[in-house]
């Protein structure tokens, strides 16, 4: 489970770089509940917070990267955002954004893993983080599709000390690992990995991709509303034993995001 505690290691922000930030903020608003807060609009820079019941789950930004696809980005919280990122060139990534201090509330950097999956992380001043997770409408868990699991659990492995569990899927799906933060039992675990062919990582031309899962209350509604609101579903509605029901779904601009209800408990 994910929660707001954001010890090292752990998912702690994520942010949407979208082409038209308003009909993103319109989008998200139908399918999740999600009110928007612009922080400013100007050509250098356009975007703002989406909040929950008052609460901040995620933000919103103007997709500026030449070339770059519609993709939602998470934060892994981390004590020092220099030391981490010695650790990701070490570890044989890329470093895309230099740490870099955001005023008195905090410091990122952004990479890209040995086979290019892209990731951030923040390094907390006065903000750490969302404000609300593991409920309806919030971030529940993070996942990476990669054509590498045994590449990519040494290189995060190496950069966070994640701790990794395999499980087998039902039906010949193949194995999925399970993270869990360095040093904390597997009840905390907020994430997981599974490996795909290349082909079946089109969405991002073959290279590895992280994205979010979102808490809903009814998996079948919320795809009715992506749907409904110019979005696609990737895979699903399915039910997943012990976890709950979900589907892949993309967003107008091809963001991939899941949505799941989970199994009460």
């Amino acid at each position: 489970m994910i929660t707001t505690d954001f010890v090292p290691g752990s998912p702690c922000w994520l942010d949407l770089g979208a082409p038209d930030v308003g009909a993103a903020a319109d989008f998200y608003g139908g399918v999740l509940g999600w009110e928007y807060e612009s922080m400013g609009e100007s050509e250098e820079m356009e975007g703002g917070m989406f909040r929950k019941d008052g609460k901040i789950v995620a933000g919103l930004g103007k997709l500026t990267e030449k070339g770059a696809r519609s993709a939602w980005m998470i934060y892994y919280s981390v004590t020092d955002a220099d030391a981490t990122t010695r650790a990701v060139e070490q570890a044989g990534g890329t470093v895309r954004v230099a740490p870099m201090d955001l005023d008195e509330w905090g410091r990122m950097a952004q990479y890209s893993d040995p086979l290019g999956g892209q990731f951030a992380v923040w390094q907390p001043g006065t903000n750490k983080g969302v404000d609300l997770v593991d409920e309806p409408g919030s971030l529940s868990w993070t996942e990476l599709y990669t054509s590498d699991a045994a590449a990519a659990k040494e290189f995060y492995g190496a950069v966070f000390g994640w701790q990794f569990s395999d499980m087998e899927l039902p039906g010949g799906g193949g194995t999925y690992a399970l993270i869990t933060p360095a040093g904390l039992p597997e009840e905390r675990m907020h994430g997981g990995l599974m490996q795909l062919s290349e082909a079946d990582l089109a969405l991002a031309n073959g290279r590895p991709y992280w994205h979010p899962v979102f808490a809903v209350d009814d998996c079948d509604a919320a795809v009715a509303r992506v749907t409904a609101s110019g979005g696609n579903v990737q895979m699903g509605p399915d039910d997943a034993e012990g976890v709950g029901r979900l589907a892949v779904c993309l967003d107008p601009s091809n963001a991939d995001f899941v949505v799941l209800a989970p199994v009460a408990g």
